[in-house]
C-alpha cells in the first residue's frame, strides 16, 4: 500500500467589497474594455479596513472544515501560503490556529508568491507521506490591495484579495495513478528573474512593506513556457499525460496566460476552471479558490484528475497532479 494525501474538504472566502473595472476609470488612463481584453478580469474583491490576511484565511478554513465535517482540533498541521502576512512575525498560520480554536498540532507559512499554494501542497504532501501528520489544512490567503501602487495602471487593476483552503488526509492507496490524492509534484525557482515581479520594500531594506512592481511582457513569456513545462513534468512523474487530465485548475493570473498554457498542453478550455474574471489575481489564494468554485459548480467531481500550476515572483513555479 502507498500513503496518499487525499482531499477531504475545500472552501473559499472573498471579501464583501467588490470593485468593478469601471471604478479605475476615474483615476487612471484605463477602461473596462482595456482591462478585460488584456487580463480577462471584470471585477475584484478588496478587504475591508482592518480586515487582515488571517481573517480571510480563517473564513476559508472554516468553510473547508465544514465541507469535510471536521473540527479544528482534528487537524494536525496548518500551512498558510501568503506574501501579505498580518505582521512580520508571528506567522499567519499561528494566528489562524488561534482564531479557529486549534489547540494542538503546528502551523507555519510558505512564501512563494503566486506559486505559494503549489509549494504549500507539496510540503503538506511530504508531511503526510512521511507520517508527520495525518490531516493537514492548507490555505492560500492574500491581501494584495495593501501593496498596490494605485497610480500604476499596469498592476493595480490586476490584483484582488481572497482566500481558499484545502484539507488533506492520509489514506492508503494502491500506488498507481488511479489512487485518489496527490500523485506528483514539480517545484522550481530561479532567482535570476527576480526583477520581473517583486515588491520594492522590506524589513531589512526599506523598513516598509513596499509596492508591487512587474515587467508584464517578459513575465508573460516566461509564464506560458514554465507553466507548460512544469505541468508536463508533474504529469510525467505520475505516469500520465495531458490526455488523462479532466481539469486544469491554474493560477488565476491572466486569461491569456491560462489560454496559452492550455493550448500548449493540448487541453481544451472547456476543461479549464477559470475564475479570474470574478476576483482578479489573488496570488496564492487563486488555486484553492478556483478548486472550491469548481466543486460548488458541480464541475469537479470525486475521481477527476486535476493539474494545478502556478508561477510567481522569484521566479518560483510548479505544478501538482491530484485525483479528487
Amino acid at each position: 500500500m502507498t500513503l496518499r494525501a487525499v482531499v477531504q474538504g475545500v472552501g473559499h472566502y472573498l471579501p464583501d467589497r467588490i470593485v468593478q473595472n469601471s471604478a479605475f476609470e476615474k483615476t487612471l488612463d484605463t477602461s473596462d474594455e482595456w482591462i478585460r481584453t488584456r487580463s480577462g478580469i471584470e471585477r475584484r474583491h478588496f478587504a475591508a479596513e482592518g480586515q487582515t490576511t488571517s481573517d480571510l484565511a480563517v473564513r476559508a478554513a472554516q468553510n473547508a472544515l465544514d465541507d469535510a465535517g471536521l473540527a479544528a482540533d482534528d487537524i494536525d498541521a496548518l500551512i498558510v501560503a501568503t506574501s501579505t502576512p498580518d505582521l512580520t512575525f508571528p506567522s499567519v498560520a499561528t494566528m489562524v490556529q488561534q482564531k479557529l480554536g486549534m489547540t494542538r498540532g503546528f502551523g507555519f507559512d510558505v512564501q512563494a508568491v503566486c506559486a505559494g499554494f503549489v509549494f504549500a501542497l507539496t510540503n503538506a504532501n511530504a508531511l503526510i507521506v512521511s507520517g508527520q501528520a495525518k490531516r493537514v489544512l492548507v490555505i492560500g490567503a492574500e491581501t494584495f490591495s495593501r501593496i498596490m501602487d494605485w497610480t500604476d495602471r499596469a498592476t493595480c487593476v490586476l490584483f484582488g484579495d481572497g482566500a481558499g483552503a484545502l484539507i488533506l488526509e492520509a489514506q492508503d492507496g494502491n500506488g498507481n495513478s488511479e489512487d485518489r490524492g496527490i500523485l506528483s509534484a514539480d517545484i522550481n525557482s530561479d532567482g535570476r528573474y527576480r526583477d520581473m515581479l517583486y515588491v520594492d520594500g522590506g524589513v531589512s531594506t526599506t523598513g516598509t512593506s513596499g509596492k508591487l512592481r512587474m515587467q508584464g511582457n517578459p513575465l508573460f513569456r516566461q509564464a506560458v513556457e514554465k507553466l507548460t513545462s512544469t505541468a508536463d513534468a508533474a504529469l510525467e512523474k505520475a505516469g500520465l499525460s495531458s490526455d488523462d487530465v479532466d481539469w486544469i485548475v491554474p493560477h488565476q493570473a491572466n486569461i491569456r496566460i491560462i489560454q496559452g498554457t492550455a493550448k500548449k498542453m493540448g487541453v481544451p478550455m472547456d476543461n479549464v476552471i477559470v475564475t479570474v474574471q470574478d476576483h482578479g489575481n489573488t496570488s496564492a489564494a487563486s488555486i484553492p479558490l478556483a478548486m472550491s468554485v469548481g466543486v460548488d459548480q458541480g464541475r469537479i467531481k470525486r475521481g477527476d484528475l486535476l493539474v494545478s500550476e502556478a508561477i510567481g515572483g522569484g521566479l518560483a513555479w510548479g505544478a501538482v497532479v491530484l485525483r479528487w
